[in-house]
């Protein structure tokens, strides 16, 4: 197993400069955020052009990663790919469509997106569209040789105050998208820090799943139980501070929570998972300056690189 990084939390640093840092502090890998130059997304970024991408830009890209030893796990461009505006919507797949090129170019096998949400369908035809929509990328992608794997953030509110955003943040929801799209080019990025909030038992899920999961998130989450006496289950409604302040839990640099990663590291090397553990920065008490995510990085990587 290999420890690496989402490289979106250092958006408008070079991504050779991020890969000088990475190799640096011992880290294997680069998950390469390959959202489009212009966006507005939180938690996202653009360390890859896929717009314009040509035979000298992944000579580049290849030799920015061989130098430092480094690999690339996957390309990442997490959006709603089930977005009600089909304008909208299509924008977002035809900019998938360039980041699996890119990544078959690259010849990298993965690439993480969002399945996300109709707010205007009920969950059953939000289950249709997810077939419709998703056989279509799978046979871009198999066609390609590049696997899509889907995060299981449940991204609350973000489309509608008090809904999950993301239908694909469950074991029910996982049983019934592998029944509709059974490819086996088709998994999860796996982050436990979801499942922990949500009350899934992670280590479980991890089991249950072990062959759909393609690559795994490393971000650790914090209870806090007197704010969920107060709030409940639904988390903050009034003096919100966006739709992340739910005011009862926060997202942690793994070691800074309660997730138990000797259990879960041993659980995916017990199933034969020999993929990257991938460090998804959004710790909150360690953003703000380059410094300051960098500090979160290297905390991260020095607790986790004990573990495995």
């Amino acid at each position: 197993m290999k420890l690496g990084f989402l490289t979106g939390c250092l958006g408008g640093i070079p991504l050779e400069k991020i890969a000088d840092f990475a190799a640096q502090q011992g880290y294997q890998a680069l998950e390469v955020a390959a959202w489009p130059v212009v966006n507005t997304r939180d938690y996202s970024g653009s360390d890859i052009d896929v717009a314009n991408m040509d035979a000298k830009r992944v000579q580049e890209m290849k030799r920015i990663f061989s130098d430092r030893g480094l690999e690339i796990s996957s390309l990442a461009y997490y959006e709603n790919m089930l977005h009600h505006d089909l304008q909208v919507r299509q924008s977002y797949l035809d900019h998938l469509s360039r980041v699996i090129d890119a990544a078959a170019m690259l010849g990298v096998e993965l690439v993480g997106t969002f399945v996300g949400r109709d707010k205007t369908k009920t969950i059953a035809d939000n289950m249709d569209e997810f077939e419709r929509v998703f056989q279509g990328i799978l046979r871009h992608a198999e066609a390609k040789d590049v696997k899509i794997m889907i995060e299981n953030c449940p991204m609350p509110g973000w489309q509608v105050e008090g809904w999950a955003g993301n239908v694909a943040y469950s074991p029910e929801f996982w049983r019934e998208m592998f029944r509709r799209v059974p490819s086996q080019s088709f998994g999860l990025n796996f982050d436990p820090s979801h499942l922990h909030w949500l009350g899934i038992d992670y280590i479980r899920a991890a089991r249950e799943f072990s062959s759909r999961i393609f690559h795994a998130h490393a971000k650790d989450t914090v209870i806090f139980k007197d704010k969920l006496y107060e709030y409940g289950i639904y988390g903050k409604q009034i003096k919100r501070n966006g739709v992340w302040d739910t005011g009862w839990w926060s997202y942690r640099m793994p070691g800074r929570g309660e997730i138990d990663w000797g259990k879960f590291i041993a659980t995916l090397k017990e199933s034969g998972y020999q993929g990257v553990l991938s460090i998804e920065h959004e710790d909150p008490d360690y953003e703000g300056s380059e410094a300051q995510v960098m500090q979160g990085l290297t905390l991260g990587y020095q607790y986790l690189a004990g573990l495995i």
